[in-house]
């Protein structure tokens, strides 16, 4: 009884050796794969550079337009115009409104390139990892 749970114990250890070995993906997909996601991990990291070029322009046009609708609001008040000065006070915040919003997407397009760098870093690691792992396997 012993020899036949021994056999069948073996047998199924055996199996799922196998089956392991053929599940994995062979080395040179590995690399390959690797390095596929790093050319992605690349081309989002030009388009985020892009994009907080893109914002920062926006942002230094804003912060021009907030100068000028606060020397819109000077004049309004020196004039002393009610009507003038509530549309220079709707303008100051609308531009002021307007400047946020375009701050908060550069800093959100900052982080996204800061998270790709960082994901790209890894998958660089990973790469060189696989490739350790193929010399390794060899020289065996």
């Amino acid at each position: 009884m012993r020899t036949l749970i021994g056999w069948s114990v073996g047998a199924a250890c055996a199996t799922v050796i196998v089956t392991g070995l053929s599940a994995l993906p062979a080395p040179a997909q590995e690399t390959k794969s690797d390095r596929r996601e790093i050319r992605q991990d690349t081309r989002e990291i030009r388009g985020d550079r892009k994009e907080i070029a893109r914002d920062t322009k926006e942002v230094r046009g804003d912060y021009k337009d907030v100068r000028a609708s606060r020397q819109q609001l000077r004049e309004a008040y020196k004039s002393g115009d009610p009507a003038a000065i509530k549309a220079a006070r709707e303008n100051y915040q609308k531009t002021r409104g307007t400047l946020r919003g375009d701050a908060k997407d550069r800093r959100q397009d900052v982080r996204d390139l800061h998270q790709d760098k960082q994901d790209r870093r890894e998958d660089v690691r990973d790469l060189h990892e696989d490739q350790r792992q193929v010399r390794a396997r060899q020289t065996k």
